[in-house]
């Protein structure tokens, strides 16, 4: 195989899980205040218990379907 590359395998990081919210959304939606490190942690600990509390509700009504009454 001489000439041709092999790509490594990819690796998932195994450091802290990826956030579902967007720090640069986040910061783009604050109008007044500075973001510190620790609120996206946070905020995407609260997203996630919300989620959670939504899909509980959700399969409480034998539905698969998250809607915005579950909020």
């Amino acid at each position: 195989m001489e000439g041709k590359r092999q790509m490594a395998a990819r690796r998932k990081k195994s450091g802290p899980k990826e956030l579902i919210i967007s720090k640069a959304r986040t910061k783009n939606a604050v109008k007044k205040c500075n973001v510190g490190g620790e609120f996206y942690d946070a905020l995407d600990a609260h997203v996630r218990d919300v989620i959670a509390a939504a899909e509980k509700r959700a399969i409480g009504n034998k539905r698969k379907t998250l809607k915005a009454v579950d909020l």
